[in-house]
């Protein structure tokens, strides 16, 4: 079953999956440098890998850093990320406009010590996008296929 897959995936509890997730998500955030603003709250979450769905998972952490005083906040917090990102181990694959309407900023990294890719956007007010009512840092973190230990319900920890 894991042909499809480059590699071969780590045996893992979810908690601890997902504890690895948090971490990396706090390495991003202390990358980003925003000492101001709110980081919304909920952890990560599990979903199954198309390999193999009843045995290999994968987390998924997407958040956020907003409600700061002004978006250059943001802006520099965003390329705090893209400056620190190569020296913590981490290579960027993709930096620059996106494709969306607005053309926000984006970029995405893998790192090269673990399983890991981040994408984050930042979504502020720009020609193209106009006046932006919500200005953020999106973030998601989104872990390698890790395989479950013998016994664990997989769809119960969706």
């Amino acid at each position: 079953m894991d042909d499809q897959l480059d590699y071969t995936p780590q045996t893992l509890a979810v908690s601890k999956a997902r504890e690895k997730t948090s971490g990396v998500s706090s390495q991003i955030l202390e990358l980003i440098g925003i000492k101001e603003g709110k980081v919304t709250e909920p952890g990560p979450g599990v979903s199954p890998c198309k390999d193999d769905p009843q045995h290999l998972y994968k987390t998924r952490h997407p958040w956020s850093v907003y409600d700061v005083s002004s978006e250059d906040v943001l802006k520099d917090g965003f390329r705090r990320l893209h400056e620190r990102l190569p020296d913590h181990g981490w290579k960027i694959v993709e930096y620059g406009p996106n494709k969306s309407k607005a053309k926000t900023l984006e970029l995405t990294a893998d790192s090269t010590k673990d399983r890991f890719s981040v994408n984050a956007e930042l979504v502020v007010s720009s020609p193209t996008a106009g006046k932006e009512s919500h200005p953020l840092i999106l973030v998601t973190v989104v872990s390698g296929c890790y395989r479950a230990p013998e016994g664990t319900k997989l769809d119960q920890e969706f």
